[in-house]
């Protein structure tokens, strides 16, 4: 009887024992982990780029003689400046002084015919006004003198021609400028037409620069670019972009932009390096701080909290620009949807969350 009342007693303990055990290995229920968080928005963006370019004359010429012939001086080097109607460079004279010569002697002959002509038409009208002469004569006296005027015509009309192909031996400028480029020597043969001297006119001033076409579509319509030297970022001016070539250059894909520069400084000469700066518009873009990133897969990632469960996930993101103290997110994320900014390293996906007040004061 005894030994029966301590065999129950050993069961009832071993049932209170392993009752409490299972009480003690139940799990319990975690709290959910404060984060703080911010409402990812739309904001415009927009980024300063910077190129390299140079400075060239707003306009070109290059000068050629309008007839062929010897080079015999060229009085520019290049640096040169020139005047209006100064002369760049000579050939040699002699066969259209020869010229002239020829044409001034024709003019004298063709002259000297239609004075006797003109005096033959002369005594036939008034012998025929007096019926002694032919009618026959006098048209023939009539159409001789008319003969002799055109000749006249045209021996002063290649008495021209002559004096012009003289006043071509000289290649003068037309406007001021700064000589580039020169193309031809003292003693060349050149042919009409072939470039000789190349001048900058001081008409103006560009800054040109081979622009990618992805940064061409993020241009405004009417940029103001500033443009500094590249030794001495101190020296700058301001323009507007001028042209755009139509077609990219077949090799560096690259559109040539020329920028025409408004009173630019006497520093920024022509052939001068430069760098051209302006803002270019990104587009809305959201916007979250630099503490909200983490990684995932080795991709930027964020951690979303869903509202009505409370909970979070772990989303992949691309990010268009880093700053000290925000990011610009592409794709990913949109706006209105709430994202971690502290405490994101402790959070695994699911995870419970209890949303922070924001510190006052507190923005992206």
């Amino acid at each position: 009887m005894v030994k029966g009342k301590h065999m129950l007693l050993g069961v009832l303990g071993a049932c209170f024992f392993l009752s409490a055990c299972g009480e003690a290995q139940k799990p319990q229920a975690q709290e959910p982990r404060p984060v703080r968080t911010v409402v990812a928005t739309n904001r415009a963006a927009s980024d300063a780029v910077s190129l390299t370019g140079v400075v060239e004359a707003q306009n070109e010429a290059t000068y050629g003689f309008r007839i062929s012939g010897r080079v015999i001086d060229r009085l520019v080097n290049v640096g040169d400046r020139v005047a209006p109607g100064q002369v760049l460079a000579r050939l040699d004279p002699q066969d259209e002084q020869n010229a002239l010569r020829s044409a001034q002697a024709a003019l004298g002959a063709a002259n000297a015919n239609l004075t006797q002509t003109r005096n033959q038409y002369e005594r036939q009208r008034q012998l025929l006004a007096r019926g002694f002469t032919p009618r026959a004569q006098y048209e023939q006296a009539e159409q001789a003198f008319l003969n002799a005027r055109a000749q006249v015509d045209d021996a002063e009309a290649r008495l021209q021609m002559a004096e012009d192909r003289l006043g071509f031996t000289e290649l003068k400028a037309d406007s001021a400028g700064v000589v580039t480029q020169r193309r031809a020597e003292p003693g060349e043969v050149v042919q009409a037409g072939q470039p000789v001297i190349e001048v900058a006119r001081q008409d103006g001033r560009d800054a040109v620069f081979d622009v990618p076409a992805a940064m061409l579509s993020g241009l405004p319509g009417d940029p103001e670019v500033t443009v500094a030297l590249a030794t001495d970022p101190a020296v700058t001016a301001t323009g507007r972009v001028r042209e755009v070539a139509p077609q990219a250059d077949p090799v560096t894909r690259t559109f040539r932009v020329r920028v025409g520069l408004t009173n630019p400084p006497e520093a920024l000469r022509l052939g001068t390096t430069v760098v051209g700066r302006v803002m270019v518009d990104r587009g809305p873009v959201v916007e979250i701080p630099a503490s909200a990133l983490t990684r995932l897969n080795d991709k930027p990632a964020v951690w979303v909290v869903d509202p009505k469960t409370q909970t979070v996930a772990l989303r992949t993101i691309e990010v268009l620009r880093f700053g000290p103290a925000s990011v610009s997110v592409g794709e990913g994320l949109k706006p209105s949807e709430i994202v971690v900014t502290a405490g994101v390293q402790a959070l695994h996906p699911g995870q419970k969350v209890r949303l922070l007040a924001a510190p006052a004061g507190a923005s992206l």
